[in-house]
């Protein structure tokens, strides 16, 4: 392994967060600030963790251990908040995650992607999720254009469930992004093209990626900009409207109330425009008003104030 005192390794001594830089030996005395037994044990546990995360961002660098550091990297995400600020700091990471998401493009089209390097994959994509959800991380990694490289993912058609899992790992990625209602982001989705490839996976995407499709495409109308993007011209409205008609109807075996409800909050938005208020009235799915989604709208009460005011909206 490299010596701590140079190279990558003395790198990410430096840039690792709270308890993680700690462990690391550069916390000083704040490492030792808790006093007792309770406090001493409490410290050494936390320093025994991220010691723990140190050595496995470590083990990337190494290309026979680099596929179970992203797995066990992965399992610790939801224990670990600070994880994402140390990968995106620390020495060449994050370089090593954009080359394994770039490695698997070839295999996209035609497609020669196996179960074992779609989970590779996948984890990578879990670990950029960390670092698009902390608040310190967010903007920098939208700034260096980084959702883009998730872009082919999102372009496959392949029914295969290891591209269905890249799919809805990458966005996850995106949803992580948009969730703040943050307009600058909205406008990176709008202006790099990001829309057609949602509103595809919406259409003919397994039911967890449209429900994250979904999420995100209410997240992007919900933004003045995005909803003037999708409202201003005729013919991309009327293709958004038809494609969420094409959801509902798709629902009509097997009802998914989380989808429904999506679909409902996105046509409410668009109903805040006069010409798609106007299409809706003649082509919203009949569905919607029968007694198709009956047990649905009698066993959710969120999803039956929602149809309520979508009829109000279009009364």
């Amino acid at each position: 392994m490299n010596d701590p005192s140079t190279g990558p390794t003395s790198a990410m001594y430096g840039v690792m967060p709270g308890n993680i830089a700690n462990a690391a030996g550069v916390g000083g005395a704040s490492a030792h600030a808790n006093t007792g037994a309770g406090g001493n044990a409490t410290a050494a546990a936390a320093g025994g963790e991220s010691e723990t995360l140190y050595q496995l961002m470590v083990e990337l660098f190494s290309t026979s251990n680099r596929e179970q550091a992203l797995a066990e990297l992965s399992r610790e995400r939801d224990r670990n908040p600070d994880l994402g600020v140390a990968l995106w700091n620390a020495y060449g990471v994050m370089t090593i995650l954009y080359q394994e998401i770039i490695a698997v493009y070839p295999l996209l089209n035609p497609p020669a992607l196996t179960m074992p390097m779609s989970n590779r994959v996948c984890n990578s994509l879990a670990l950029l999720q960390l670092v698009a959800t902390h608040e310190q991380t967010r903007m920098q990694l939208l700034k260096a254009n980084v959702p883009q490289l998730l872009y082919p993912f999102l372009s496959t058609t392949s029914k295969a469930k290891q591209y269905d899992n890249l799919r809805l790992t990458s966005l996850g990625v995106i949803g992580a992004l948009v969730k703040y209602d943050n307009h600058e982001v909205i406008s990176f989705f709008v202006a790099t093209e990001f829309l057609p490839l949602c509103l595809k996976i919406m259409d003919i995407g397994s039911e967890l990626c449209k429900v994250v499709a979904t999420f995100i495409f209410q997240k992007i109308i919900l933004d003045d900009g995005g909803f003037s993007y999708v409202t201003s011209h005729p013919k991309r409205l009327h293709t958004v409207l038809v494609i969420l008609n094409n959801v509902i109807n798709q629902m009509v075996a097997a009802p998914s109330g989380r989808l429904l409800k999506s679909v409902t909050k996105c046509l409410i938005r668009l109903a805040d425009n006069q010409k798609a208020k106007e299409e809706m009235r003649e082509g919203v799915s009949d569905h919607l008003k029968d007694s198709t989604f009956a047990q649905v709208f009698a066993e959710d009460v969120s999803y039956r104030r929602l149809v309520y005011q979508l009829i109000l909206k279009l009364a």
